[in-house]
Parts: structure tokens; sequence; C-alpha cells
């Protein structure tokens, strides 16, 4: 005799849940954060795109990441508004896993983007004799021609679309046929293999497997582009030399540390003893306030920015 099984079309995701005023507040500071990381992303694309003197490999890639930002909170928050306002929110299972999908691949872009940053940080400081590119500023821009850079953030958007493809194709043949609530505002991977009825355990091991390479990987290459940089700068004899090596990628540095800190956090060493708010804590650090936070690093303290805000040079 055949069971009856109710077959799972939509999820409810939970979100926060708590009182209408509290959720009220929270709605309000998260959609002027949605509101200001747009408009800093967009301001800094729009910098690099209209400045002259912007026009380097650097800000190059920074005008990349800030789409890469723009993406990444514009394929979280406004559903997580949604959610805030009516205490949960239905979501199909096609559009569940079309959102994890797309939060994975903006994951793999950036990991690969910033593994590029570390790399033209590299080329500008160690390679043209050992010292400052602007010492030797053929060279760099041999090396990191406008062809390359183009090329290298092409390749690592299609690796973030094509890494994740074939399990994304596994994903929609799960079946799902038990609860169907998911206590997060967005739909990541862990939650919705809980609530599969079929067998992932073989999956689970491949996604480790892969989701390990794909963030070791790049971290590997951006420590090891980091020690020769560190070596680099410390044999450069003035103390003024030193600050300006230094300054030229210690916002680069911040920005990798925040992000694959709570990478790390969140995800190789994830939920053992760690409990539902601490991890919708970390999950909102890396989706809402990274996103946020990286125009604010790398135009805080940048003279090219502020002279391209206040004197912008269009091209014509």
């Amino acid at each position: 005799m055949q069971k009856n099984l109710t077959v799972v079309t939509e999820f409810l995701l939970l979100g926060f849940q708590g009182r209408q005023h509290l959720r009220n507040i929270l709605f309000l500071l998260f959609l002027v954060i949605y509101v200001a990381t747009i408009c800093g992303n967009l301001l800094i694309i729009t910098l690099v795109s209209i400045s002259k003197t912007l026009h380097t490999p650097m800000y190059f890639f920074i005008s990349q990441l800030a789409i890469g930002d723009i993406v990444l909170s514009s394929n979280i928050a406004p559903n997580m508004l949604h959610i805030l306002l009516n205490n949960g929110g239905n979501i199909s299972l096609i559009s569940c896993i079309t959102q994890f999908y797309f939060f994975d691949c903006n994951g793999t872009f950036e990991c690969l983007l910033l593994t590029v940053m570390s790399y033209d940080r590299y080329v500008a400081i160690c390679n043209p004799l050992r010292y400052l590119a602007i010492c030797n500023p053929v060279r760099y821009n041999s090396i990191m021609s406008h062809r390359f850079c183009v090329t290298s953030v092409i390749v690592t958007w299609l690796i973030g679309f094509m890494v994740l493809l074939i399990a994304i194709i596994y994903m929609y043949g799960l079946h799902f046929c038990g609860p169907h609530v998911i206590d997060h505002f967005y739909c990541d991977l862990e939650p919705i293999l809980q609530l599969s009825c079929s067998d992932t355990s073989r999956f689970h091991k491949q996604i480790l497997i892969t989701g390990t390479l794909v963030l070791m990987g790049p971290l590997i290459v951006i420590v090891m582009s980091y020690v020769y940089i560190v070596i680099t700068i410390l044999k450069i004899p003035s103390n003024t030399g030193r600050h300006k090596a230094f300054s030229t990628c210690s916002s680069h540095l911040i920005v990798v540390s925040l992000f694959y800190g709570t990478l790390i956090t969140a995800y190789l060493f994830p939920t053992i003893g760690q409990s539902l708010i601490i991890n919708k804590a970390l999950s909102l650090i890396y989706t809402v306030l990274i996103p946020l936070l990286n125009p604010i690093i790398y135009t805080l303290r940048n003279k090219d920015f502020k002279g391209a805000f206040h004197k912008p040079r269009l091209i014509f």
C-alpha cells in the first residue's frame, strides 16, 4: 500500500520573527542600507567609467567588484524586505533554487576577482625590479593590459556561472515531500537540502569538495601574493616608499579579510553549536553589510576617487 506524499512546490521563508514594530525598524534599516549600497556601488562604476584618472587595472577591478555587490544585494535584499513586512514569505521551489544559484555564482565570482586583484597588486609592487610599479609603469602596463583585465573578468564570471551548473541541475531533480519551512531570510544550500526527501549524502560530499576548492584555492593564491608583497615592501629603503606601497593594497586586504573571514566562519566551520541567530547574523554581514562597506573602504581614503568625484572628466 503506497503512502500519500504531498509534493512541496514552494517554501516558507521565516526571515526574522518578532514583533511588528521591531520588524518595521529592521525593514527601514535594511532598506536604507540597500539603497546606500546600490548608490555607492553605482557611483564607483560611474566614476571609473567617466574619469580618465581611474582608467587603470586596479580601478577597473574595483568597478567589477561593485557590479558583483549590486548583483548580490539585489538578489537577496528585495525579498528579505518583503519577508520582514509580512512576517515571512512564500517562495516557489524554482525561485528558491534560482536564488541560491545566483547567490553562489556571485560568491565564486568575487572569490576569483579578489584573487585577480591580489595578482594586480603583486605585479604592481613585486614585479618591476621588486619595487613600486610607478618606477616602471611601462612594464606594469604591458602585463596588466586592458585585454588581460577584460579577459580575466569574463573568465571569472564564466567560472562563477559554470561551477555549480551541474549541481543546480541535480537540485532541480530533488523531491520535496516533507516540511516546507526555511528558518532563514534567503535560500541557501543547506536549508534546501535538509528539506529534501531524496538521498543527498553523495551530493553533500561533492558540494563540500567543490566549495572548499572554490573558497580555499583562491585564498591560498591571495595569501602567497601578500607574502611576496610584504617581503618586497620591507625591502624598500625609505619609509615614504614603504607607506605608499602598503597604501596601494591596504583597502584590498581589508576587503579580503572581511569577505573570507565571514565565508569561512559561516560555511567551512558551520553550525556545530552555532545558533540560528548567529548563522543569520553571519549571513547578514556577507549579503548586506559587506556590499555596503566595499565602496566605503575603497573610496574613503582614496585621493583618486575623491578627485574624480569633485572633477569628473567625461569622455566623448
